[in-house]
């Protein structure tokens, strides 16, 4: 039998949290030593418990827990700084960073690198400073950090390197390649946007555009076919918003 896994003021921030029980709640929280972690916190419902105004999204944690398997016990949570304040765009922002987490992370896999990644995002959300890039530049980290990284700098077969003026399709398996005729029904970018990706500054709408579906085309290779319920919401409520925020 596997002895108790214990572990002691972790920084975390939660991702998402229901009900259990008559006043329980069952947590899942990105650690930066442990990944992403599920845990039961016990009573954190209940009329008396500490843990009500702690275990909110986007504020920092330091969580203890216990147990053995896949989900264990919330031992203590406190927070560690201020809460980051999102409303509107900058929230629904915030909510589609989870779910991304949720969605492409799998449990005890530690990705410290990203937690700081992801850390610097809500911050640069929270200040409202370039949203839609800011989201651009996770979801390239993100899949850099999982082992599916863009190839954006040389063209996937024969390593010639990307060149702003090239039109390029971008194949999951290999990287760019550029385009010397028509191909049709396959989306195509500009070697400009590529090298504007791998930089990661970009001031062109177009390019930022043209980035946006290519991550969303990439993105939803690992995705599957559920929807993401943040893309969802925007096009609910703010339709006219979603090329501002690029999260639609």
């Amino acid at each position: 039998m596997s002895s108790e896994h214990k572990v002691q003021l972790q920084p975390a921030y939660l991702l998402h949290r229901k009900p259990y029980r008559d006043t329980s709640l069952l947590l899942e929280l990105f650690s930066r030593d442990h990944g992403r972690i599920g845990l039961i916190a016990r009573g954190a419902r209940g009329a008396k418990s500490k843990l009500k105004g702690v275990l909110q999204p986007y504020q920092p944690l330091l969580v203890s827990w216990s147990g053995r398997g896949e989900l264990q016990t919330l031992t203590s949570a406190e927070t560690e700084g201020s809460a980051l304040f999102l409303q509107g765009d900058t929230l629904a922002s915030g909510f589609y960073l989870n779910e991304l987490l949720m969605r492409l992370l799998a449990r005890h896999d530690p990705h410290p690198d990203l937690y700081h990644i992801y850390h610097s995002t809500l911050q640069r959300i929270s200040a409202n400073h370039d949203i839609e890039w800011a989201l651009r530049l996770f979801e390239r980290d993100l899949l850099q950090e999982l082992g599916y990284g863009l190839l954006l700098n040389h063209e996937g077969r024969g390593g010639v390197e990307v060149v702003p003026e090239g039109r390029y399709c971008y194949y999951h398996e290999s990287g760019p390649q550029r385009m010397h005729g028509e191909e049709g029904g396959r989306l195509t970018v500009s070697g400009e946007t590529l090298l504007a990706l791998a930089q990661g500054r970009c001031e062109v709408p177009q390019l930022r555009r043209e980035s946006k579906l290519l991550m969303r085309e990439v993105l939803a290779r690992y995705l599957g076919n559920r929807p993401l319920a943040s893309r969802e919401l925007f096009r609910q409520k703010r339709p006219k918003r979603n090329e501002e925020t690029g999260v639609e």
